[in-house]
C-alpha cells in the first residue's frame, strides 16, 4: 500500500523504538511535572519540529553528507554530548539544591535548569535543541525506513512521508501520556521533595549518559 512493503512490521517496530528512554522524553515528561499540561506540549512540539527537521534532512541527503565529511559528523556529535552533558549537570545541581535546602527556603518543587518559570526555560527551544543536535537520527531514519519502502513503487518520496507520518504520530501520542503521567505523578512528588530530588538526579546522570553515548558513537 502506497508503496509501504510491511505496514504491521513497521508500526510494531516504531512504537517499540519510541518507547525506549531518550533524552527527548525524559525532558518533556519531566517539565509537564513541574509546570503543567500546556509547558509539556511545548515541548513536546519542539521535539515533533525537530524530528520533522532531521527526517527532512535525511530526505534531501543530509545521511550522505554525514558520511562523506567524517569531521562533520564528529562537530554534531561534540555539541550535541556537550549540549546533553550540560542539562544533566543542571539537573544534578538542581537536585541537590532541593535535597538540601536553605532553611529559610522551603521548596516544594525542582526545576530542570535552575529556573523558576516555564518562560525561562525556553521548552519549546530547548527540546528543539536537544532533537537536532543528534546527526545518529537521521542515520537512524535512512536505515530504517528504506527496509518498509518498495524500490519498484512509483513515488517513492510518497511513501518516505507516509512513513514520517506514521513515526510522528506515534511518537506524539507516547509524549502525551507521558505529559498526563508526569502531571499526575507531579502532586506525590511535590509532597516528598527528597524523591523529587532524588529521582531528578537520577535523570541527569541519564542525560549525562545520553551524552557520553552519543560523543562515543560512531558512523
Amino acid at each position: 500500500m502506497f508503496g509501504i512493503t510491511d505496514l504491521t512490521t513497521y508500526i510494531i517496530g516504531t512504537i517499540l523504538i519510541v518507547i525506549l528512554p531518550g533524552p527527548n522524553s525524559l525532558y518533556v515528561m519531566s517539565i509537564a511535572s513541574r509546570f503543567g499540561i500546556k509547558t509539556g506540549y511545548m515541548g513536546a512540539l519542539g521535539v515533533y519540529t525537530g524530528d520533522t527537521i532531521l527526517i527532512l534532512c535525511t530526505a534531501l541527503g543530509a545521511a550522505s553528507l554525514l558520511h562523506a565529511f567524517p569531521l562533520l559528523f564528529i562537530g554534531l556529535k561534540v555539541v550535541g554530548a556537550l549540549y546533553l552533558s550540560y542539562l544533566g549537570i543542571k539537573l544534578i545541581i538542581s537536585a541537590y539544591k532541593t535535597f538540601f535546602p536553605r532553611k529559610s527556603v522551603q521548596l516544594h518543587s525542582i526545576d530542570s535548569t535552575a529556573y523558576k518559570s516555564p518562560e525561562a526555560i525556553r521548552p519549546f527551544r530547548t527540546a528543539l535543541t536537544i532533537s537536532i543536535l543528534n546527526p545518529k537520527a537521521i542515520l537512524f531514519y535512512l536505515s530504517f525506513f528504506v527496509q518498509f519502502v518498495d524500490p519498484a513503487y512509483s513515488y517513492p518520496a510518497l511513501t518516505f512521508i507516509l512513513l514520517a507520518l506514521i513515526l510522528q504520530i506515534i511518537s506524539m501520542s507516547y509524549l502525551s501520556i507521558l505529559i498526563f503521567s508526569g502531571i499526575k505523578l507531579a502532586t506525590y512528588f511535590n509532597e516528598n521533595y527528597k524523591l523529587t530530588a532524588t529521582a531528578v538526579a537520577l535523570v541527569g546522570l541519564l542525560f549525562c549518559g545520553f551524552g557520553f553515548k552519543l560523543a562515543t558513537s560512531t558512523l
